[in-house]
């Protein structure tokens, strides 16, 4: 297939069986591959869709220098906007994110302002703040409050679960903006009224890259809860664990809320009797590598990887 612009590879992604993983046989997993996107995540999808609405919209003019609070994932999608549709990017990111993450924002020609690793992604929306409120001639998309987030979920992710898996009974997705979980579970909820939609979370203070508590303080508004049936807390070392059983046994080379989003859906399944159960994995673990989670000595290191995959 032919496309005109990397923008146009965004979303399609594939949905894969993962019944191996699940605890009951007439319990059917379902992997969203999320990872399967241009820069390798879910957040291509909300980056092309806020700014190409900012751009219709005239709020976004040309040569305007894009800022946004990120943990990784959406300032690496920014960027890639940015650098095809000629716009100069700067993140607010934490200092303790992976390394693959640095390198990558900056492959693509972005500048990284860094907010302290312990506040989290807390303080990088607090300083993004700060840095816009200092440059009002600056664009903020703002994932936490744009519209546009859940949008490019209900508009793409929701119709494509639906079109590959009409039979789906619950959707599973990390809870980090909250866009994922309240723009696709809306759009499935109308599809198929009978859906349960259920957030994998961390628990709070045990930090999961790219997941947040909702007890740290911060809920971003384009959270809708109402749309939620249930959350699911898992802590950071059976995210990991789960992390590497995603490659062991069934080859995919997941990112660490992919570890989450599996463990909440097994736990889901240990609750249901049947169903078809999609999880959205928000990314793969080429980011991940310098983490050395999947060593083979991995009991080894697990204290010492668990102190460094905080975001």
């Amino acid at each position: 297939m032919l496309y005109r612009s990397l923008l146009d590879m965004v979303g399609n992604t594939p949905l894969v069986e993962i019944s191996q993983l699940s605890p009951k046989p007439a319990v059917r997993l379902y992997a969203k591959l999320e990872g399967q996107n241009p820069t390798g995540s879910v957040k291509d999808r909300i980056a092309k869709y806020m700014i190409e609405a900012a751009e219709r919209e005239g709020r976004l003019r040309p040569g305007q220098t894009i800022l946004e609070p990120t943990s990784g994932n959406t300032g690496i999608a920014l960027a890639l906007v940015g650098r095809l549709k000629g716009y100069p990017v700067k993140v607010v990111m934490p200092d303790a994110v992976s390394p693959e993450r640095t390198e990558l924002l900056r492959a693509f020609g972005a500048e990284i302002i860094y907010s302290p690793g312990d506040l989290g992604t807390n303080g990088s929306v607090a300083m993004a703040r700060e840095v816009a409120a200092q440059h009002p001639d600056w664009f903020m998309p703002f994932q936490y409050e744009n519209p546009q987030n859940p949008g490019a979920h209900y508009s793409t992710t929701a119709p494509e679960i639906l079109a590959d898996l009409p039979e789906i009974t619950h959707f599973v997705a990390g809870l980090g903006t909250g866009g994922t979980l309240t723009g696709t579970g809306r759009r499935l909820k109308e599809e198929r009224p009978g859906v349960r939609i259920i957030a994998a979370a961390p628990h709070p203070g045990d930090q999961v890259q790219g997941l947040r508590s909702l007890e740290e303080g911060y809920i971003p508004p384009v959270l809708d809860e109402s749309v939620l049936d249930g959350r699911i807390v898992v802590d950071s070392a059976t995210s990991f664990r789960v992390t590497r059983d995603l490659t062991q046994q069934t080859g995919i080379f997941a990112g660490i809320s992919g570890g989450a989003v599996v463990r909440a859906a097994q736990r889901l399944a240990e609750r249901i009797d049947e169903g078809h159960v999609v999880c959205l994995l928000a990314d793969g673990g080429w980011k991940y590598l310098s983490s050395r989670l999947w060593s083979t000595d991995y009991a080894a290191i697990e204290e010492d990887v668990s102190d460094k995959l905080w975001w």
